[in-house]
């Protein structure tokens, strides 16, 4: 591996996954100059679909007043399309740094086989954890971020409302904690199996134990929220996070939330909550996410995987629903023994 700061080196040729209209997408070839001081070439090994915001993505559904602030961080094009989206991504240090040399990292960038990032947008993957479990790093960081919004006490009652990837997540994190009760909810019953390898009590909605000190909703569904109002106790607090895009939710504010005193906060992880930010850099929460995922419990949240030359059909099979999964991962094709350039 040379260093990469020789300017004379030949262009690299790439290949990205670009949205290019509603319910389309395509790969493009580009090309990518030699990394320069302080940057590194990383060839990618997995990524990973997130599956609720990239199919807002795909649908061409991010309202226009947001667009900018729900740009991922090496986002290029705009939405609607065409956009190069995404943010789990899982690779190699080709080029760049000697001590990122052969480093295996994280990075919050699109699906694309071989990039060049600033180094310090990279996460190194520590040595506990396998290459293609790193690509959730991403998402347990929402769930961190979550749960320094939540701020859960010793001894609460806790409702995780909706058993999907994020929600899944956040019940495994919340299962460390010494709380006093702890449910998640779901109106499908086969997520019974799912919680159970989580090791976390399972429930139907209807059978949610009521007067919670917090409930954490993942559903991004209407009827998921209203029932966090029920559930949640007398001045009890409700952490959102859920992104409904473009749709438009009812609550029933004129019930239990005016009457009880309740309160709905938003978490998003595009900054580290306010409980942290003073205290803790997104490149600490970003460790600490990643250092979690030494657990081979989440494995489980790894639901399938497919060839990077397949990925505009994954998509749009996740996106209809043909494909059911939780974080698919997309693999990328070793690189052939002559030289990429």
């Amino acid at each position: 591996m040379s260093n990469s700061n020789n300017t004379n080196q030949a262009t690299i040729t790439a290949t990205a996954y670009w949205t290019v209209g509603p319910e389309q997408g395509e790969l493009r070839r580009e090309e990518l100059p030699a990394p320069g001081p302080g940057e590194a070439l990383v060839r990618s090994l997995y990524s990973g679909i997130s599956k609720g915001t990239e199919m807002v993505v795909h649908n061409a559904r991010v309202p226009e007043c947001i667009a900018a602030e729900m740009a991922a961080p090496h986002q290029e094009g705009s939405f609607p399309s065409p956009v190069k989206f995404g943010y789990l991504s899982v690779g190699v240090v080709e080029e760049g740094p000697a001590e990122w040399q052969g480093k295996t990292v994280f990075c919050l960038y699109p699906h694309q086989d071989r990039y060049i990032v600033p180094v310090e947008s990279l996460t190194q993957v520590p040595d506990g954890v396998p290459a293609r479990r790193a690509v959730l790093t991403g998402t347990v960081e929402t769930a961190v971020n979550a749960l320094w919004e939540a701020g859960p006490r010793l001894g609460d009652r806790v409702a995780v409302i909706g058993a999907g990837l994020v929600g899944g997540m956040v019940a495994k994190l919340l299962g460390t904690f010494p709380l006093g009760r702890l449910q998640l909810i779901d109106v499908d019953p086969a997520k019974r199996a799912f919680a159970d390898t989580l090791g976390v009590d399972f429930c139907h909605p209807d059978d949610a134990l009521p007067d919670c000190d917090i409930v954490i909703h993942c559903s991004a569904s209407e009827a998921g929220l209203q029932r966090a109002l029920k559930l949640v106790g007398d001045e009890g607090e409700i952490i959102e996070m859920s992104w409904y895009a473009d749709r438009v939710v009812t609550l029933p504010l004129g019930e239990d939330f005016h009457a009880r005193r309740l309160s709905i906060r938003a978490s998003q992880v595009g900054v580290v909550a306010r409980a942290r930010r003073h205290r803790r850099s997104n490149a600490d929460r970003l460790q600490l996410a990643v250092s979690l995922l030494s657990d081979p419990v989440f494995d489980t949240f790894l639901t399938g995987t497919s060839g990077f030359s397949e990925l505009p059909d994954v998509v749009q099979r996740v996106s209809n629903g043909s494909l059911d999964a939780l974080c698919h991962v997309i693999e990328y094709p070793a690189p052939a023994t002559e030289t990429m350039r």
